[in-house]
């Protein structure tokens, strides 16, 4: 950040708090995100220390992405519902401020490195319970449903989730290009064996280790809301125990994290409803299937040249393990 920036930025703030003397004291990028730019920001404003963090667009977008102004709307609607998410503060759709819409919201604390937290047996009171207080935070964004007039831009419901989401995937591949027939055989399988509808809500749609901030008393802050549908709930369940998110923890189900049992235990105690496994495990094929075909979506750009990048090449490299996964997991029985 600029000093011109900083000093736009500040008077911006000083003008939403309502305080001349707000001072923004430090500003520091933080690791991650590439298409979103994340600063903690260090702010004295009333008399006291705030630690904030600033979030706006990196100079590359995915046009699947929420804007920052629609995902500060899903923060506050997940924050009145009781989700463990930063307090939303405030949104600026202003580009001339910074060069992109932002919006500010209070700084957690924690971890959320995946290869980090999954070694980690402490974290939330151990495993069984921070596997249950997860299951339970799902819960709450599962129990936001449309119509919402503050969520309208995320559209109607799809009539049929898992059928959506497979046309979805095969129109990825077919736009790639690239041969890939045990993407193509998983995507088969799956629309073989789609079970009906279910009523929709809102799923986060990156619910997964990595994406959850986690200390010794539990979760402390859900994160990255910018792909957030309406939806079928068991699409997030199974993103978060499909094997691809356990960060190598394989024994524990739950995103390398706890028992897949206290997860479920977790969510319909807090949901007051049942979990049916067989859709579970029918998202937990979707999951690999979606992240294989973002894994070789993100090494075409850089073999293409459009974007030379190591970490985009090295994640070419796991499709072949998704690919063993889906070829077990859409074997007949």
């Amino acid at each position: 950040m600029t000093e011109a920036e900083r000093a736009a930025l500040q008077r911006w703030l000083a003008g939403a708090t309502g305080d001349a003397a707000l001072r923004i004291t430090g500003a520091q990028r933080l690791s991650g995100g590439a298409i979103q730019q994340n600063w903690a920001l260090d702010v004295e404003t009333g008399g006291t220390a705030q630690r904030w963090v600033l979030r706006t667009d990196s100079a590359a977008t995915l046009a699947v992405s929420h804007t920052r102004v629609q995902e500060y709307a899903l923060l506050r609607a997940a924050h009145a519902a009781g989700v463990t998410v930063p307090e939303p503060l405030f949104v600026c759709e202003d580009a001339a401020v910074l060069g992109a819409p932002f919006f500010v919201m209070r700084r957690a604390d924690g971890t959320a490195l995946g290869a980090r937290v999954v070694k980690d047996a402490t974290l939330g009171g151990g495993r069984e319970r921070l596997a249950e207080r997860i299951g339970r935070e799902l819960a709450r964004i599962h129990g936001i449903h449309p119509p919402r007039d503050d969520l309208r831009f995320l559209g109607s419901p799809p009539q049929d989730a898992g059928r959506a989401a497979i046309a979805g995937l095969r129109a990825g591949l077919d736009r790639a290009g690239t041969p890939r027939p045990v993407l193509e055989w998983g995507l088969r399988a799956a629309e073989r064996t789609a079970l009906p509808p279910a009523p929709p809500v809102l799923v986060h749609n990156d619910f997964r280790t990595g994406n959850l901030m986690l200390d010794a008393s539990g979760v402390t802050a859900v994160l990255d809301w910018e792909f957030a549908a309406w939806g079928d709930a068991h699409t997030d369940l199974g993103w978060f125990c499909a094997k691809c998110w356990r960060f190598g923890n394989l024994a524990q189900e739950a995103g390398g994290l706890g028992p897949r049992t206290a997860f479920y235990a977790g969510y319909e105690a807090e949901s007051g409803t049942r979990i049916d496994p067989a859709r579970i495990r029918w998202w937990e094929l979707m999951a690999h299937l979606r992240w294989a075909v973002i894994a070789a979506d993100q090494a075409g750009r850089h073999i293409s040249g459009e974007e030379r990048s190591l970490e985009l090449a090295l994640t070419g490299h796991i499709v072949p393990e998704l690919e063993w996964e889906i070829l077990a997991m859409s074997e007949p029985a």
